[in-house]
């Protein structure tokens, strides 16, 4: 197999764990990384053991020894950079979100549709072996027809009035953060598992602290929280809040299923918990991203099932998303190991997104979750049900 060169923007958490699973392909060499700056990105890079540093990513995108792009940089920045790559035409795997809005997020969509390079989301819950294995239940007809979806998505970095990070701020994160940084998330695995999408919403938000406390400077890590009781003083902002700690959303599924999701970035305990539960008429199946080696599966005249995860009785087809024998567990890096590989496979392989169904997110699953997003506030401002597209359901 040709090696294959990448390049990734950003230098903060996520991007460490991007370079981290493309060394465990083995048949990428990550050639340049760009950041904010020259001396800072240099000294990321050697960090990192990555040759070449850009402090512009502009610079990056000239290089031509780079032919994919990994956009790891904060969601403002989103819309810019992803523009870019496509229209130098690198192969690009973007963090979500796409963009801030969905005026931009379907721009991208018609960019990246007639360009013969991957354009793809990093939606890595999609690739974990059991939420892969729940996905071929629902596609098998072994829950029958799906009736009723529910979950949510809870963390509680965000808990303190004390807590600030740049995703509050709706003019870098977004007009939404709760349900566009975490719900998202939800939202493309319900898609994933089940085949459907939301063709109306009723949502309600709460914002738990309208004011924060902001020390300076802010930087742009993903989890860089401020907690003034914890930082031994300094001088703090305080800062009105405009965005969503937690919201409650429900939805009116393709085929006429329900579902229901509620997110929280405000709940004492739960660090990363993204818990999905299908119902069909046959079976109901559930998994919890805190327990991510174990799927329920239940039954209304049988004994309920626990399986915990393992290669030799899980779908054929599934098999290639797990690495490890039963009871070597397996969690999120590995995710996003099997997600970047599906990515990078489908290069290898001379994959045409024009032609070929590609088995990762796309621009267009981006889009839709932005559909979502703006659906949710929109719904939650005028206090009725909306559909996707932002006409209201009567």
């Amino acid at each position: 197999m040709a090696r294959i060169r990448a390049g990734i923007i950003g230098a903060g958490f996520i991007s460490a764990l991007h370079v981290d699973a493309l060394r465990r392909l083995g048949y990428v060499d990550i050639v340049a990384l760009a950041g904010e700056g020259d001396a800072e990105t240099q000294t990321r890079a050697a960090a990192l053991g990555i040759p070449r540093a850009y402090g512009d990513y502009r610079d990056l995108l000239a290089d031509r020894d780079v032919q994919v792009v990994h956009d790891c940089t904060p969601n403002w920045l989103h819309f810019e950079i992803n523009r870019a790559v496509l229209e130098c035409g690198k192969h690009l795997l973007s963090e979500k979100p796409l963009a801030v809005n969905s005026e931009q997020s379907s721009a991208l969509v018609r960019l990246a549709r007639d360009l013969p390079v991957v354009s793809a989301v990093n939606f890595n819950h999609r690739a974990y072996p059991q939420v892969r294995e729940a996905r071929s239940m629902v596609q098998s007809g072994r829950l029958g027809r799906v009736t009723l979806a529910h979950g949510g998505y809870f963390q509680d970095w965000l808990l303190l009035p004390s807590d600030y990070n740049w995703r509050i701020d709706p003019d870098l994160g977004g007009p939404s953060r709760a349900v566009a940084d975490i719900g998202s998330h939800w939202y493309d695995l319900l898609r994933y598992i089940t085949g459907l999408r939301a063709e109306g919403v009723f949502a309600e938000l709460r914002t738990v602290h309208p004011l924060r406390e902001r020390l300076a400077p802010q930087g742009t890590q993903t989890f860089a929280g401020s907690d003034i009781r914890s930082a031994g003083g300094g001088t703090a902002d305080t800062v009105q809040v405009r965005t969503e700690d937690a919201a409650s959303v429900v939805l009116r599924l393709t085929g006429g299923a329900l579902a229901s999701f509620v997110v929280s970035q405000v709940s004492p305990g739960r660090k990363n918990r993204l818990l999905m539960e299908v119902a069909g008429t046959e079976a109901s199946v559930s998994w919890d991203g805190e327990t991510p080696e174990y799927l329920w599966v239940g039954h209304r005249d049988a004994a309920n099932e626990i399986r915990l995860r393992d290669p030799n009785l899980m779908d054929p087809a599934v098999r290639a998303a797990t690495r490890l024998p039963a009871g070597h567990p397996e969690g999120w890096a590995d995710a996003l190991l099997t997600n970047i590989k599906d990515v990078y496979d489908f290069i290898a392989a001379g994959g045409d997104p024009r032609t070929d169904r590609p088995p990762f997110a796309s621009f267009a699953d981006g889009h839709e979750t932005m559909l979502m997003v703006e659906a949710v506030l929109r719904s939650h401002a005028e206090g009725r049900w909306v559909r996707l597209d932002g006409e209201m359901i009567e």
